[in-house]
């Protein structure tokens, strides 16, 4: 089993960022889960069905009904299996996620043909991923340009966002937690509706590389892809997840809702993500909130 990574952040770092809510307002960032959400093509839906129940405990004699002497108050509960990617809605990526060139090799030069076994990722995998605490800033894009929704395709670029800082009146800092808005979970979950008005909006290679000049520690969005599709860059269909996780090491978050933040016009935070350290895990679900 692989040990959890420790927080990028130190003690007096910690305490500064603990610092940042004035309000006492917390937001929660996630989409939620169900069964059959919305998800990437490529990944499994998921799915939630029951695995015991009462009645199927009392048909078949099992625990706690196999004794009725012991089981006066018929006690029984209800438990259940859950299955599919764990990019489904909400999460943020491991640096395993994403590889390339012909030994598919993942951030640090790893190779999956090295490091990938039966039962997932033995290196970098979501085990590694720790506590994400820091100061969070929003850059909401649409708002910076006068819009209620960024229209399909859009590249966010430098200037984008670099606009978007100012309309806030904001600057990134070294460790800083950064969510861009393009307004797609605005109409959440309605896919069809995603598509049409903002699909495919997203942050452009130039747009990551500005972030991570400024010290970006973690980035997110509140698309399925984080970066603008299709691509721009020729024979790179994902450039700004290679760029980000292949060779930034910068983790990154899809399906970040941040339309509460936006409709209070709040820019800075406290962020708090949590995800779960699943050993072999390409990435975690998460649920975050900012507390302003």
């Amino acid at each position: 089993m692989n040990s959890p990574t420790r927080p990028h952040h130190d003690t007096d770092d910690l305490l500064r960022v603990l610092g940042i809510p004035t309000k006492g307002a917390v937001y929660d960032l996630s989409s939620g889960w169900w069964r059959h959400m919305p998800t990437f093509d490529g990944y499994p839906r998921f799915e939630v069905v029951t695995y015991n129940s009462p009645q199927g405990q009392r048909v078949s004699q099992r625990f706690p009904f196999d004794n009725p002497a012991e089981n006066e108050v018929e006690f029984g509960y209800v438990s259940e299996l859950v299955s599919g990617s764990l990019h489904t809605g909400t999460h943020i990526d491991a640096l395993c996620h994403v590889t390339c060139g012909a030994n598919d090799e993942w951030h640090g030069g790893v190779s999956a043909h090295d490091a990938l076994g039966d039962h997932g990722a033995e290196r970098d995998d979501a085990s590694h991923l720790p506590p994400v605490i820091g100061r969070g800033v929003l850059l909401d894009v649409p708002a910076a340009l006068g819009l209620e929704v960024l229209p399909p395709h859009f590249a966010i670029g430098e200037q984008h966002l670099r606009q978007a800082a100012d309309a806030a009146e904001l600057s990134i800092q070294d460790g800083d937690v950064v969510l861009v808005r393009t307004g797609q979970m605005k109409f959440w979950p309605d896919v069809d509706r995603i598509q049409k008005y903002s699909g495919g909006s997203g942050v452009a290679l130039d747009g990551a590389q500005w972030l991570v000049s400024q010290g970006a520690r973690y980035v997110g969005a509140d698309t399925m892809s984080f970066e603008v599709r299709p691509s721009s860059v020729p024979g790179n269909q994902l450039p700004v997840h290679l760029y980000l996780l292949h060779e930034q090491g910068i983790h990154i978050m899809e399906w970040v809702n941040c339309e509460g933040l936006a409709a209070d016009a709040v820019s800075q935070f406290l962020f708090v993500g949590l995800p779960l350290t699943i050993s072999g895990g390409t990435g975690s679900p998460l649920r975050p909130v900012a507390v302003a």
